[in-house]
């Protein structure tokens, strides 16, 4: 059972409060408020400022107070969790059934109680016939007297004692017109009380007076033979007798019965049915986690080396240019940002893996931390297998229609997949592409059906094309062609863009790279094997990454040897597809160029 509260508007300041109007019936509110008290205390119960009992003769109200910002909902929802304001009581369905005791369900209880109530209320109707039927027999006694006043006066004076005059009554049979018509009309043996003796009652002869009747007649005081009273008498009978037919009408049919049920329920629901103090909630203890977070905005950060942690979006406070700006994580290092988004604490993060499965996520799964704090490696957050890795992350607020999710494997096929079919999570992931033997997922974006796609081979070719040439398919389909690529070439990067304004930053092993403007990588059909993005000469080597810039992005350079450069795009200067490039990194010997990732957080704040 739940407490009935509302919400209302404080007039101090933008707040809010819990009202309660009642409380379950089994709650002791001074028991309640000290409770609530205490976790308040305890700092187990956050959001709440104050809490005033005022309750008065005009009924219960106990206001609790909020403080400024937080959502009631979610306030309330802690209240029912941790507090009797939600409580729940067992209910011992047994009945006895048959004379036996058995543990009933819903719907047999109630057909226990539906026979239970019939049963009742036929033997009221039994038990109401048997006395009309023996009030309808001395009133039929004392109409036979009144139709025979005279003789039944003259035969009491006539007798010497009470006992006499009985003997004498029961002797003769009597004649009565109107209690002939009435036996004719509602059928005497119908009417005949359990156990009279056949030779009393109705004959051929005329009417035989029992004991009983007799003794009632002569118990009779003269007063009701004045004709006021015969006619009460006479009304009285006719009333036993159409009360004597309706009792039968009501045995004999069992749709009466159960119209007498009905209205009976109906008469108690009126006479009781006020408003429920408490309210009765179906499945009122399946509160998630979720029902207990306030939706908050957060910034989610991803380092390279795969630390994973969420920070409130108040860290990142607003400063006039030029300010130092606000250093977002402790990073080792050989360790830096890469991945940052603002999402709010209710939304989903799409976990995707090299080997082609999605892991789902809560924002407010994700570890919290401090701006001095790491964060907690993701793979400690998966059942990921030995040889598997996150890849991407995709942060989701609703799984609609108009998006999908496109993705790139280094084999060089490619798949969309509406956004919707990644609806339904499971915390052992699911398959979100079908990879062939040795291949595995390099890259993951969610798209609108109108971006354009590049793909990027360690060859040095790159081959562009529209998004809308892959049609959408279902998570377990292996996709089609994007890139045709030569024996031992694979794909490296993907990347999606919507217009022209950015540039593609290309980089190969031997520390050489450039920038190339979007508009000279012509959109081609899909499956081919591409256009010259960097030249893979001996001075080169292969290329090892490619991502989309702006002028005021950095990027980290990551060697073989571990040693991790950080250098500003604008000193990158933009050259053509065929162009081998300038030096981004001086590697030592026998060390190699083995990452390139943009950074999305810089440690001071550009102006």
């Amino acid at each position: 059972m739940r407490a009935r509260t509302h919400f209302e508007d404080l007039e101090k300041g933008n707040r809010q409060a819990i009202i309660v109007d009642e409380l379950p019936y089994q709650v002791n509110k001074k028991s309640l408020l000290e409770r609530i008290a205490e976790l308040v205390n305890e700092k187990k119960l956050e959001g709440i400022s104050h809490i005033q009992d005022e309750s008065d003769k005009s009924g219960m109200r106990v206001v609790i107070e909020l403080k400024r910002g937080e959502v009631p909902e979610v306030v309330l929802n802690n209240l029912y969790k941790t507090t009797q304001l939600q409580d729940t009581f067992g209910v011992n369905m047994v009945a006895l059934v048959d004379g036996r005791p058995r543990l009933l369900n819903l719907k047999e209880m109630l057909d226990a109680f539906l026979a239970h109530r019939r049963e009742v209320v036929t033997r009221r109707n039994v038990f109401e016939l048997r006395k009309a039927r023996e009030r309808g027999h001395i009133l039929e006694g004392l109409a036979v007297a009144l139709s025979n006043v005279d003789e039944v006066i003259a035969l009491i004076k006539a007798a010497q004692t009470p006992p006499e005059a009985k003997r004498e009554l029961m002797a003769r049979s009597w004649r009565s017109i109107l209690v002939a018509e009435m036996l004719a009309r509602a059928d005497a043996d119908a009417s005949r009380p359990d156990g009279l003796a056949p030779g009393f009652g109705q004959t051929a002869q005329g009417y035989r007076l029992s004991d009983t009747q007799a003794q009632a007649i002569l118990d009779l005081r003269l007063q009701r033979l004045t004709g006021l009273e015969q006619d009460k008498i006479l009304a009285e009978y006719r009333e036993v007798m159409a009360q004597i037919a309706d009792l039968l009408d009501i045995l004999s049919r069992a749709e009466r019965v159960t119209q007498i049920i009905c209205d009976e329920l109906r008469a108690i629901r009126e006479q009781f049915g006020d408003a429920r103090r408490s309210e009765i909630v179906v499945n009122a203890e399946d509160l998630c986690l979720e029902d207990l977070i306030t939706p908050t905005d957060v910034v989610v950060t991803l380092s390279h080396g795969g630390y994973f942690k969420r920070q409130v979006l108040a860290d990142y406070r607003a400063q006039r240019r030029g300010g130092r700006g606000r250093q977002a994580t402790a990073m080792k290092e050989d360790d830096f940002v890469d991945r940052l988004f603002v999402a709010n604490t209710h939304d989903y993060i799409l976990c995707f893996s090299s080997r082609g499965r999605v892991y789902w996520l809560k924002v407010y799964e994700v570890p919290e931390g401090s701006s001095t704090s790491r964060g907690k490696p993701i793979v400690h957050l998966f059942p990921l297998a030995e040889d598997e890795k996150i890849t991407a992350v995709l942060p989701v607020k609703e799984f609609d229609e108009g998006h999908f999710v496109f993705m790139s494997t280094a084999g060089g096929t490619v798949k969309k997949t509406p956004l919707s079919a990644f609806a339904n999570p499971r915390k052992a992931g699911i398959i979100a592409a079908d990879l062939d033997e040795g291949d595995h997922l390099i890259g993951v974006a969610i798209t609108d059906g109108e971006y354009d796609v590049m793909l990027f081979s360690d060859a040095g070719k790159a081959v562009r094309f529209a998004e809308e040439d892959v049609r959408p398919m279902g998570r377990e389909a292996r996709g089609v062609r994007g890139m045709q690529l030569d024996p031992g070439q694979s794909v490296i990067s993907m990347l999606v863009a919507k217009g022209e304004e950015q540039s593609v930053l290309t980089a190969t092993e031997n520390g050489f790279g450039k920038r190339t403007a979007i508009a000279e990588y012509t959109r081609h059909g899909r499956g081919t094997k591409g256009m010259i993005a960097i030249q893979t000469s001996d001075r080169n080597g292969r290329l090892i990454g490619a991502v989309l810039v702006g002028d005021t992005d950095e990027l980290m350079l990551i060697s073989t040897g571990g040693v991790l450069i950080r250098t500003l795009v604008q000193d990158i200067r933009e050259m053509g597809r065929s162009t081998q490039g300038v030096t981004l990194i001086n590697l030592d010997d026998g060390t190699k160029l083995a990452g390139l990732e943009k950074i999305i957080e810089t440690d001071e704040e550009q102006a």
